[in-house]
């Protein structure tokens, strides 16, 4: 079969034009990959996910002294960062005594 020269170069063209958007796009997919994300010497370092648990159970634990030196119901409790520090922040609520209305009282606790 004969092709004419510049068909021939149009095709060349062409052909190395989709290799190189396959490679390119090789490339890409294996530098975005999950697995080789990890591999990379730069990334963002990831936490212990065990750290962030520990810390959580803290506030938790921290809330439940909290109503039990109030004598009261452990309401909310949540970990908010402040000036860049974790702080426990939380609800007591203390029932009234004679049919009155019970008290919240919120607390704050710098972990």
């Amino acid at each position: 079969m004969f092709i004419s020269r510049s068909a021939r170069l149009r095709y060349e063209g062409t052909m190395k034009k989709v290799v190189n958007h396959i490679v390119a796009g090789l490339v890409s997919a294996l530098a975005l990959a999950p697995g080789a994300a990890g591999a990379m010497p730069f990334g963002v370092p990831k936490a212990p996910p065990s750290a962030i648990v520990q810390v959580a159970g803290d506030c938790r634990a921290i809330g439940q002294q909290k109503a039990a030196e109030y004598g009261g119901v452990l309401a909310d409790v949540r970990i908010e960062q402040r000036s860049g520090r974790a702080v426990c922040v939380g609800v007591v609520i203390v029932s009234g005594k004679n049919g009155e209305r019970g008290q919240r009282i919120p607390f704050e606790e710098p972990l």
